[in-house]
């Protein structure tokens, strides 16, 4: 009875040590990934594909981060004044910390209407519209190279009244020599493969006719990011013309990168900070039913003593 009991107790502390690691994820019903995978497709059909997939997790060297700055005035000198004072009040702060650039893009100007009521005896009010003022966007680019430095520029940015963080780019030099890097490995697994088919079937693969496909997909980190609500809420058995008022439920958003589990290798494959991701596939088919073409010349020498060209196939 003791064993029964300390088994029960194992279980339900198991599944709660379980729900812990998971996250507050599960708390959203029918959680379905993506397929994001790459997939290199050949045409035809074949009587062997032999398919190698790599990904590299790649973290970035440099950052953009875009502000999107909204200014409304009565002319268009007290709007420019308005906005460009924002826009110096954090310029001024970071123009001299390094590997700092900077860039304003003109986003829009327009001129801003509102209705005025004209009011008639004897008839409907009629509704005008006139111009009030001016609207001025502009778009704050910041480059940097520390991802630190982020959250000391949202902090310059709130106190100059800049509180929309568009989206934070990601970049890196690494991407050709990460693409040679997935292209050798995976050319090396692909030959162990060959190799490993070969004893197996007993064969000699390259007798046969052949044919490769190979490609690359990346994956930037602002393409991977998801929602979704955690919470509970009571079951009650109320009437139906019960009152309900119902709070608002917060929605969390996180980075989901690529998951690593069909994939013949990884390389760098810890993922502690969103990154920017590389996959690459190779197709190695081989039609078992064609053997491959021979570069072989067959003459036939006549009782003349001509040559004579002869295809064997024929």
């Amino acid at each position: 009875m003791n064993k029964i009991k300390l088994l029960a107790c194992f279980l339900i502390l198991s599944n709660s040590l379980f729900g812990q690691v998971s996250g507050n994820i599960n708390y959203q019903t029918q959680i379905r990934y993506s397929d994001n995978n790459i997939n290199v497709e050949l045409s035809g059909h074949s009587n062997l594909v032999i398919s190698i997939k790599g990904l590299a997790n790649v973290k970035a060297d440099n950052y953009v981060a875009i502000f999107n700055i909204t200014q409304v005035g009565e002319t268009t000198t007290e709007v420019n004044e308005l906005l460009n004072k924002r826009v110096n009040a954090v310029l001024s702060q970071i123009s001299d910390k390094p590997d700092i650039e900077t860039y304003i893009d003109m986003v829009s100007f327009v001129p801003v209407y509102e209705f005025e009521v004209e009011k008639k005896i004897f008839s409907k009010k009629t509704y005008n519209e006139i111009p009030v003022g001016f609207e001025l966007k502009k778009n704050l680019n910041v480059k940097y190279k520390n991802p630190d430095f982020l959250n000391e520029l949202i902090s310059i940015c709130t106190n100059a009244e800049v509180y929309d963080l568009i989206r934070v780019d990601y970049f890196s030099n690494k991407l050709e020599q990460i693409k040679s890097d997935l292209m050798k490995k995976a050319n090396t697994i692909l030959s162990e493969k060959i190799t490993n088919y070969q004893g197996i079937l007993g064969t000699d693969l390259n007798t046969y006719e052949k044919q490769v496909a190979d490609g690359y997909r990346i994956v930037y980190p602002v393409e991977m990011y998801k929602s979704y609500q955690a919470y509970s809420s009571s079951s009650l058995n109320l009437k139906k013309s019960a009152n309900i008022n119902q709070t608002d439920k917060y929605t969390t958003l996180y980075y989901q990168p690529i998951i690593d589990k069909e994939f013949d290798f990884v390389i760098n494959p810890t993922i502690l900070e969103p990154v920017i991701q590389v996959m690459y596939e190779i197709k190695y088919k081989v039609n078992r039913e064609k053997e491959a073409k021979s570069n072989k010349e067959y003459i036939l020498v006549t009782p003349n003593g001509d040559l004579k060209p002869i295809n064997p196939n024929k």
